[in-house]
């Protein structure tokens, strides 16, 4: 769709390549290729986020709330109950038609109950003429379990991406997963962010002295993430090697 407001000879626009934020200008080129400049809005200076539902489930709503903070919007109104037979209910308290739909809600703390729900809410959501819905799990439940390790073993990691997906989820966002190969799971766009940023932060502002510390990784698997963080603050880092005898137990 091409947009000529605001440009001198006779140049279209258009929306390629443009990230809209609250209260910035929309950013535009020509068709043609060459740059026409920030182009206010035709109808106003600020342009709105595009229409969009943050939801929450039982996991963390604190997190939720923060985040909504962060974004200038409310927290959307859902009921989330159990009946006495511990079946989960739950009731989408305001429209979604036509929304971009996010459900924060994290596999960690009562995992099942938690993974029940954001289905069930992501389903209530979808069959409501949601446009799209994003299922935002910081914590995504059975990472671990991606692999058969024994003979007979489940592949779980997988089995619960294919449940959201038929729940009608569009859109996974997660962070460090236990393994990055679980993005493949997937059939929908799946982001995995990653936490070194913050940590970096913190240990910096947070910690005394931190140039001396030593970054230590309590096993192979996340040697190469602490690498990647010692490297970038300039200290030394450690690895512990550990044996796992069975399930939960090592030394």
């Amino acid at each position: 769709m091409a947009f000529s407001y605001g440009l001198t000879n006779g140049d279209s626009i258009s929306r390629r390549n443009t990230d809209i934020y609250r209260g910035s200008w929309v950013g535009l080129t020509t068709d043609n290729g060459t740059k026409s400049g920030r182009v206010p809005h035709p109808h106003n200076d600020h342009v709105r986020m595009p229409n969009i539902k943050v939801f929450s489930g039982s996991s963390h709503r604190d997190l939720s709330q923060r985040i909504c903070e962060r974004l200038q919007l409310e927290v959307s109104k859902a009921s989330l109950k159990k009946f006495s037979n511990k079946e989960t209910n739950v009731e989408i308290g305001e429209s979604v038609r036509g929304e971009d739909v996010y459900i924060i809600q994290s596999g960690a703390g009562e995992i099942n109950d938690n993974l029940m729900e954001l289905l069930i809410m992501i389903n209530a959501c979808k069959i409501a003429s949601s446009c799209r819905v994003a299922a935002v799990i910081p914590c995504f439940p059975y990472a671990r379990q991606d692999k058969k390790d024994k003979s007979r073993a489940p592949i779980s990691a997988k089995l619960v991406a294919n449940m959201l997906s038929v729940a009608g989820a569009d859109h996974i966002i997660t962070m460090d997963l236990h393994a990055s190969q679980i993005q493949g799971f997937f059939d929908i766009p799946v982001d995995n962010l990653y936490a070194e940023p913050a940590i970096l932060k913190y240990i910096k502002e947070s910690i005394p002295n931190w140039q001396t510390s030593v970054i230590v990784s309590p096993d192979a698997g996340g040697a190469k993430r602490v690498t990647s963080i010692a490297d970038r603050l300039n200290v030394d880092f450690a690895l512990i090697h550990k044996e796992r005898k069975r399930a939960n137990e090592v030394e």
